[in-house]
């Protein structure tokens, strides 16, 4: 599975655990930057992780910030994102099993990295249930119809 990688400067010393963490675990990782802990901007890479997504180059996407919050809305942005904040390993499973989530978010400023490395985990263990839930995942995608321009 190929997954996108990206933080501002307060999530990149996490962005390169949880990278070495994933590549570990035999995932092929595309890091979006940023590469330093050099101020920057969270939308710019909460958008390349999404595109990256979206446009098939990555399967699933990774976004830290500060809290997560910030990079979180941004990567939602994108056309056919759905990328969930969460605080706990119980968030990142429903995410995956309800909401069929793309990109995790989380922030490096409220988690301890053995947690974050945990929410990480479940997230990629854990597949969509299908079933009634694809039926909601659907609404979501008919409002992102009805609402994005082309």
């Amino acid at each position: 599975m190929k997954v996108a990688i990206g933080s501002d400067h307060a999530g990149f010393d996490y962005k390169e655990i949880v990278k070495k963490h994933l590549e570990e675990k035999g995932f092929e990782v595309i890091d979006k930057g940023t590469y330093s802990k050099e101020s920057v901007d969270y939308p710019i890479f909460g958008e390349a992780v999404a595109q990256a997504v979206a446009s098939g180059e990555a399967d699933r996407g990774i976004v830290i910030c500060g809290t997560g919050i910030g990079i979180s809305i941004s990567a939602n942005k994108v056309k056919g994102i759905r990328a969930a904040l969460c605080t706990n390993e119980y968030m990142a499973r429903m995410a995956r099993k309800h909401n069929d989530a793309n990109i995790l978010a989380f922030g490096a400023r409220v988690l301890g990295i053995d947690v974050a490395l945990g929410i990480v985990d479940v997230f990629f263990e854990t597949e969509f249930e299908g079933g009634r839930h694809e039926r909601r995942v659907n609404e979501i995608k008919n409002i992102e119809e009805k609402n994005f321009c082309s």
